[in-house]
């Protein structure tokens, strides 16, 4: 059964997944768009969401945790500072998902995750 269980573990060791997945919700914040795979961007989706409620709470301790899962300052900043502008008057939805068909050499199911405009 799978009773209260979130998340996928991407066939993964703990700290290979959650690095991984930190990359990439960085990358997503400052670039606004991630090609992956479908399960990947999923779980890079959904963590960054969580990211940007964070932002748009700001305080100090929210700041620091999203420091905890976001790489590099400059990240933090426009979470805090761009996306939490953008997004005030959201009360969610914030990222997006596309699929977009198999890939060539593995046939696993690609998608992009985007930030909604």
């Amino acid at each position: 059964m799978r009773h209260r269980l979130s998340g996928n573990k991407l066939s993964r060791p703990t700290g290979h997944r959650k690095s991984m997945l930190r990359g990439m919700v960085t990358a997503l914040i400052q670039n606004e768009s991630l090609q992956t795979t479908e399960a990947k961007a999923r779980e890079a989706g959904r963590l960054t969401e969580k990211m940007i409620t964070l932002g748009k709470k700001g305080s100090l301790h929210h700041r620091r945790q999203a420091a905890a899962v976001v790489v590099g300052d400059d990240a933090v900043r426009k979470l805090f500072g761009e996306l939490a502008e953008r997004y005030s008057d959201r009360p969610g939805g914030y990222t997006r998902m596309y699929k977009l068909g198999t890939r060539k050499g593995d046939a696993a199911e690609m998608a992009v995750v985007e930030l909604v405009g």
